[in-house]
């Protein structure tokens, strides 16, 4: 076919410069050919963005002859009303604000203590290098003109379902913060709040402040995570045509920005609310709160983080599985077409999916997991407060911070070659990356050990702070090796997939077992390193010599956390190279679209390829993370009923029925769960298969290149289903710990157990986290294995691409899909909001 005949597809999109923009009007008809005219109205909700842009009216002649030229997805760019306030201000009058801003952040961390002040310095200077990374990036060209077009496309329609579903979780979010608020109000205050004067009222409106903070961090670390994949993916793809090197170091960097931007959003966000509190409330004045309860306050930013991060996850899953399947059922494996092939009418909603599901959702999901991490760690480093020093409560801080500058080093440590034809340039990635990954790795031990030694060292115990950089030691290393389990069970180059892509070669049945039996396995080495990890930073922490007035060793539980901090301590690295992913991801399939040369293709298939795998290791990091936090989320929760009780709260004992039987919620609860994600995913994957073998029946012209299918279709049904699907499991989520709190509460005043309902919610929790580990391990590492092992078939191997082979692999990629991107991904945040819900509303169930 000849080059003119192939230049059929592309994008006419709101952009900063003078393309021509189509508009809106009138319905889609189904036949036809594309006329595009201005811009006529502006649209509020995704169903009525996408259905309301004429993409196929008028009579311009023939098809063919067109140029490439994409449906808008919107009528203009969309930017949070935040931003569009604050550009409308003077530059001047900007900078003055952001002086005073400043100015009065660097007031409050001075009037508490001169750590947060190194910690507030350490974030602004992050966010100054994160900027410098997206000004390098957006730097870069956006290839020919097709290209920017089809990433405008991304762009919009991303754009659009974030800003239409955050709608939606805010509204949510208000409502929630209201109940809390009442439940605050009604409840009974613990006997520090009583003797340092904070009341009911004071207390609950902390609360809410909190909670709806945390929602809008995660959310606008959502926000960023997306932002700058949409705007990457093209210059990848432009880069690609050049340099296999340019094209990883500019995604790596755009990876970066994001990954810089969450980890400081959420260390600062903490240290404000924390400074603030410690000023607003008189801290360690007469007759006020005491230094070491104030992290108890910081409870409801978890809480709000884990609530957005669980929708997103949800939402952005569904919308990216559902519209992937939906792409490949029809498309590569009915009609035998390239996966991203512009003929396929879901191709721009599958490639809108990846930054809503992977970028926008991750980048929450990661600011929630170091939000949980340094509130539930902070907690605990306040007992230990109690009788060595403050620095306790400020260390998780600390080590956040100098995880901002080691993972600096760490992503400008991968740079370009000036010789694009050189070694360098075909060096495989994922070892590149593993390198930047192994500096990091080295600089956080260093850097750990100076923090432990900084802030740790009591002359109570002077041996104590070395325990304790061991424990660090032991959660860096867990982390480590975490990342080579997930890469062995998930990379085509390790024995796992491979032995995956060839029980393809005899049919489906044989591909989706070896994918399940792979999946069950890989839970067995990540279970072991936990276990070992907890109890060897137990231990160390035990025998590090802090004990309490009784003589008794209290250091085991802030050994874990210490630990737990260790192996977050690379967390923006790790962002980084989960970043990474999606964008290589969307950037194979601008070059797809766009018809470049095959060479330029396989550049981009080794990027999405290492992607695949950096996106599992991601997802394996944060479930052990989640796990090692959770633990510490669960004692800090024990710690508050038993504050709340006034009475000891130490043990759980599931020899009592009732206790038992909360562990059996808790583990249905996750199994539950996971059905809804996944069954949610393939409702609206039926959805959109339906549509695109319509089009493909009604339109014949299409596989000819002679009719334009209709992408704005397929965009809309994804976005208004995932939107409404989300809803069931988010709920049941949010709803279940709370019911069954408050029914064996109630259940325990009649019986004379009047602590029932909190050990019932104690033992929901525990068997929903060890039950959610497992579960997302399972169905993390099986998805990701199925995927790749369709790539790796796809390099040409048992047939390569249209082979029978290669179609049993795709089977199992689809239904890998929303076990890797939808439901496992969901439920580390679900274990983690889980403890932090039970800790916010401990006083329901007393």
């Amino acid at each position: 076919m000849s080059g003119e005949e192939m230049s059929i597809f592309g994008v006419n999109c709101y952009t900063m410069d003078n393309r021509f923009h189509p508009g809106s009007g009138g319905d889609l008809p189904q036949g036809g050919e594309y006329s595009p005219f201005p811009v006529a109205q502006k649209v509020d909700s995704i169903h009525s963005m996408v259905m309301d842009v004429d993409v196929e009216g008028g009579n311009l002649g023939p098809y063919q002859d067109r140029p490439r030229t994409f449906p808008n997805m919107r009528g203009k760019s969309y930017n949070p009303l935040i931003f569009r306030i604050l550009m409308r201000i003077n530059v001047r009058v900007r900078f003055v604000i952001l002086l005073i801003a400043l100015g009065v952040v660097f007031y409050i961390g001075a009037s508490t203590s001169p750590i947060i002040v190194f910690v507030f310095a350490i974030c602004i200077i992050s966010f100054l290098v994160s900027m410098h990374l997206a000004k390098w990036v957006l730097a870069k060209d956006e290839g020919p003109l097709e290209m920017g077009q089809i990433s405008d496309a991304i762009r919009d329609g991303a754009e659009g379902f974030f800003r239409t579903q955050y709608g939606t979780i805010s509204k949510m979010a208000f409502l929630l913060a209201a109940v809390i608020f009442c439940i605050y109000l009604f409840r009974r205050p613990t006997p520090q709040q009583e003797a340092s004067g904070l009341g009911r009222f004071t207390s609950a409106y902390i609360t809410v402040a909190a909670f709806l903070l945390g929602a809008l961090c995660s959310g606008a670390a959502g926000y960023v995570g997306m932002w700058v994949s949409v705007r990457a993916n093209v210059r990848v793809s432009s880069a690609a045509r050049r340099s296999a090197r340019e094209a990883l170091q500019i995604a790596v960097r755009a990876g970066g920005f994001s990954a810089l931007v969450v980890v400081g959003m959420a260390v600062l966000g903490i240290a404000i609310l924390y400074a603030t509190f410690y000023v607003w409330l008189g801290v360690d004045s007469p007759g006020s709160m005491k230094v070491t309860d104030l992290p108890l306050l910081l409870v409801g930013y978890g809480f709000g983080a884990s609530f957005v991060a669980l929708f997103a996850q949800l939402g952005g899953g569904i919308y990216t599985k559902a519209a992937d399947v939906g792409a490949d059922l029809v498309g590569k494996v009915e009609q035998g077409i390239p996966e991203d092939d512009p003929r396929n009418p879901a191709v721009i909603a599958d490639l809108v999916g990846d930054n809503v599901g992977d970028c926008a959702a991750r980048g929450a999901d990661l600011f929630e997991s170091i939000a949980a991490e340094i509130i539930s760690a902070m907690i605990l480093g306040g007992t230990m407060a109690q009788r060595y020093a403050s620095g306790f409560i400020l260390f998780p801080l600390v080590v956040h911070s100098f995880d901002l500058v080691i993972s600096s080093v760490g992503i400008f440590s991968i740079r370009g070659t000036r010789d694009s034809s050189g070694k360098a340039s075909s060096e495989d990635p994922m070892k590149i990356l593993q390198r930047g990954y192994s500096i990091t790795i080295v600089l956080a031990v260093l850097t750990f050990g100076a923090s432990t030694r900084w802030l740790l060292y009591t002359e109570q115990a002077p041996s104590a702070w070395f325990n304790f950089a061991l424990c660090g030691l032991v959660g860096i290393i867990t982390a480590y090796v975490f990342v080579f389990i997930t890469q062995y069970y998930t990379d085509y180059k390790h024995e796992p997939v491979r032995t995956l892509a060839l029980a393809s070669s005899t049919g489906h049945g044989t591909n989706i077992i070896a994918g399940v039996s792979l999946g069950l396995e890989s839970t067995a080495l990540p279970v072991l390193v936990i276990s070992v990890s907890i109890i060897s930073a137990y231990w160390l922490g035990q025998t590090s010599g802090l004990i309490d007035e009784n003589g008794i060793p209290t250091g085991g539980l802030f050994g874990t956390a210490v630990a737990t901090m260790g192996m977050l301590s690379t967390a923006a690295y790790v962002l980084t190279m989960d970043m990474f992913g999606p964008i290589a991801d969307n950037a194979g399939g601008i070059v797809e679209m766009s018809q470049q040369p095959e060479s330029v293709r396989e550049i981009t298939d080794v990027l999405d390829a290492v992607g695949n795998t950096t996106k599992a290791t991601t997802k394996g990091f944060a479930i052990g993370s989640a796990a090692l936090a959770s633990f510490l989320l669960f004692s800090a929760y024990m710690d508050e009923v038993a504050a709340f009780a006034r009475e000891p709260f130490k043990q759980v004992d599931i020899a009592i029925p009732e206790v038992f039987v909360g562990g059996l919620l808790g583990s249905m609860l996750i199994f539950l769960f996971s059905a809804w994600a996944c069954s949610a995913v393939g409702r609206t994957a039926q959805e959109v298969v339906k549509e695109v073998r319509r089009q493909f029946i009604e339109r014949p012209g299409i596989m000819e290149y002679k009719e334009k299918p209709d992408y704005a279709r397929c965009v809309a049904i994804v976005a208004s289903a995932s939107l409404r699907e989300m809803i069931k499991p988010g709920a049941l989520a949010i709803i279940s710990p709370i019911a069954v709190g408050i029914v064996f509460r109630i259940f325990g005043f009649y019986t004379g157990q009047p602590l029932l309902g909190a050990k019932v919610v104690a033992s929901m929790l525990m068997f929903a986290t060890v039950s959610g580990i497992l579960m997302a391990l399972f169905l993390n590492t099986a998805g990701g294995a199925w995927d790749n092992a369709k790539k790796y078939i796809e390099t040409g191997v048992l047939g390569g691409k249209g082979s029978d082979c290669h179609k049993a692999a795709i089977t199992g990629d689809t239904v890998g899909d929303p076990f890797k991107d939808t439901a496992g991904p969901s439920l580390h945040v679900l274990i983690k909001m889980l403890a932090t819900i039970t800790l916010v509303m401990a006083p329901v169930f007393l």
